[in-house]
């Protein structure tokens, strides 16, 4: 089995793979302060609940934003798993090509976003990713990863107008079903989401004009189902994309013989078990 590990700003995704399938999932909130052990002990905590064994891992992959964290991770891998992490980095094979000024600056997950989306969508498609940024990252009809956009996210808009504004609450960030609210709350939640939904649609507009109005949209995060309900352009939804290109990146470091195998297990058992979340 594999263990991914996808951590943003604000959110840690983990998932364990066998083989193609994913069998579990959780998201967890990003806590720069945690220890080696505490992460190790939630960790093997989850797997207790979800009926794994963290004895069948086999290979532990992360993607992360926060370097803080970097360390921690890689030491909770070796410790509580007994596996040397590989980390999406300068040097990993990815399988794409990144055509940008200074590929280092280009985060780890947007480039694990464009490999799972060039191989489940094909290209040209546009990857939007609603985190504690919204980005949007340009994949070409070669599979090359060519620069985007990003954007403060719903969650940064929300919080600068609690904070900066005395008189605004803390809403919930949803569809209030009309543009012209009738109250404080829905004045908020429509500039909130007919904001994000018309900015995205923006965006995707002109990346099309740029790209050929044939690429295709898939959108992934945290708002991503919210907003694509009111996109003009999003054609897909994919929760788990990242962890499925973290998964792809780990078959590419493979030795030839584990990647054929894996190759040959995924396209037979494409329509098997889906996802579940372990009980709480």
């Amino acid at each position: 089995m594999l263990l991914t590990i996808d951590v943003g700003n604000t959110n840690t995704v983990l998932g364990v793979f066998r083989g193609p399938q994913l069998i579990a999932n959780w998201r967890l909130t990003t806590a720069r302060e945690q220890t080696v052990d505490e992460y190790g002990v939630l960790t093997r905590n989850l797997f207790t609940l979800a009926g794994l064994d963290r004895n069948d891992i086999t290979g532990v992959i992360i993607s992360s934003v926060v370097p803080p964290v970097n360390w921690t991770l890689g030491e909770m891998s070796r410790v509580y798993f007994g596996k040397k992490a590989l980390f999406v980095e300068m040097g990993v094979k990815t399988g794409m090509a990144v055509l940008v000024d200074n590929p280092s600056e280009v985060g780890a997950d947007r480039i694990v976003n464009g490999v799972a989306a060039f191989q489940l969508y094909g290209g040209p498609c546009i990857v939007v990713d609603f985190g504690t940024a919204i980005t949007f990252d340009a994949i070409s009809t070669k599979g090359e990863y060519l620069g985007g956009v990003i954007a403060p996210g719903l969650g940064i808009a929300s919080e600068a107008l609690f904070a900066r504004a005395a008189k605004l609450p803390r809403v919930e960030i949803k569809d209030p079903g009309k543009i012209i609210g009738t109250n404080t709350v829905t004045n908020m939640q429509a500039g909130l989401y007919y904001g994000a939904v018309d900015m995205v649609d923006g965006m995707l507009e002109r990346m099309k004009k740029e790209l050929g109005e044939n690429a295709k949209v898939v959108a992934t995060g945290g708002q991503a189902q919210l907003v694509a309900e009111g996109s003009k352009y999003i054609e897909h939804t994919d929760e788990f994309l990242t962890l499925t290109g973290l998964r792809l990146i780990w078959e590419k470091n493979q030795p030839a013989e584990h990647g054929r195998s894996a190759a040959a297990d995924e396209q037979g058992t494409r329509s098997a078990v889906p996802a579940k979340k372990a009980q709480r």
